[in-house]
């Protein structure tokens, strides 16, 4: 059972951005496999601790490449169900992992809808922005952060505001000590002002409460055996009882992640359609008007052309019959 005390993180993004590197930073030992590679090193989603310099425990959970298109829709819901059963007590920060090297893409601006979808918009006020990459930078580190951050697309900008501008510079390629502990240290500053600002609670909805609920009603039910000493045959058998139960509670929560899944899934398909439909209008009234100028046109003719490749492909991997590793359909947003 976890101590109040402990801190768990959770860190998402694409595969490449660095989140095992930038985990084994925060645990200051060498707890995950780490290594540059456009394939997710990562396979499953894993949880490794260390101790904090003020005593506490801190529980980092690494998860595979979970903002990616090749991943498939089933091996996508039973990592995030496995994230949610190791973070069962809460989630004090959910870092968001991006890297300075590449451009935010539609499938991060997915992924990060789709986890509000499953867990609630309230997570937003977690999530902790993080930025690999910081050996690129320049000796000023806050101020090049700054300038890369004001030439970010807008719907990186909106995510920004809605995680109210909480962001933290990586460089994991660095063997300055000093270096490595000043950002942990910022990071750290910034999960205990996340926790405080949500009342010195970790984040739970519905989700956590059915796991949470199923834990304390079997820790009660055992020390109640115990005290009435049951022999070990007895509790054996009990505990296996329990872990039937404790899978039932697990397998509803794999339901409702499947449905809120689905849902947000929905909601992203009709949220491009409404683009494509802005801008085939734009596109109409710009012809119409003689005075807009051929850039305008330009830009407004390949916009529609990307949004017109993304729907394409989006459509493509919505086809019954599609399947990707391991034989399932593959994630049409992801």
């Amino acid at each position: 059972m976890a101590s109040s005390n402990d801190v768990t993180m959770v860190l998402l993004g694409r595969t490449g951005n660095g989140k095992s590197s930038t985990a084994n930073s925060i645990l200051k030992t060498n707890a995950f496999k780490a290594k540059r590679s456009s394939n997710s090193v990562t396979r499953t989603t894993e949880l490794q601790s260390s101790i904090l310099q003020d005593g506490r425990t801190v529980n980092v959970i690494d998860t595979p490449g979970l903002f990616d298109f090749a991943l498939d829709v089933e091996y996508i819901k039973k990592e995030i169900v496995k994230c949610i059963d190791l973070a069962k007590n809460g989630i004090h920060a959910m870092l968001m992992v991006f890297s300075t090297s590449t451009r935010f893409s539609k499938e991060e601006e997915a992924g990060m809808e789709i986890i509000k979808g499953i867990f609630g918009q309230a997570i937003t006020d977690h999530i902790i922005i993080v930025f690999t990459g910081g050996d690129s930078f320049d000796e000023d580190d806050d101020e090049a952060l700054q300038d890369y951050l004001a030439e970010c697309p807008k719907p990186f900008q909106e995510i920004l505001q809605q995680c109210k501008h909480r962001i933290v510079l990586f460089d994991n390629k660095t063997k300055d000590q000093n270096k490595r502990d000043l950002q942990v240290c910022k990071l750290i500053s910034l999960v205990n002002k996340v926790v405080s600002d949500n009342g010195g609670q970790p984040y739970t909805n519905e989700l956590h409460t059915k796991l949470q609920r199923e834990m304390q009603w079997q820790r009660m039910q055992l020390e109640e055996a115990k005290s009435k000493g049951l022999n070990e045959r007895e509790i054996l058998m009990m505990q296996e009882k329990m872990q039937k139960a404790y899978d039932e509670q697990l397998k509803q929560v794999t339901q409702m992640v499947e449905s809120r899944f689905t849902t947000t899934i929905s909601y992203l398909q009709e949220q491009r359609e409404r683009e494509r439909i802005a801008l085939s209008n734009a596109l109409q009234e710009a012809r119409m008007d003689r005075e807009k100028s051929a850039v305008e046109m330009t830009r407004i003719v390949q916009e529609l052309c990307d949004l017109k490749r993304q729907n394409e492909e989006f459509q493509r991997k919505l086809r019954p019959g599609r399947v990707g590793g391991g034989g399932c359909e593959k994630c049409p947003i992801l």
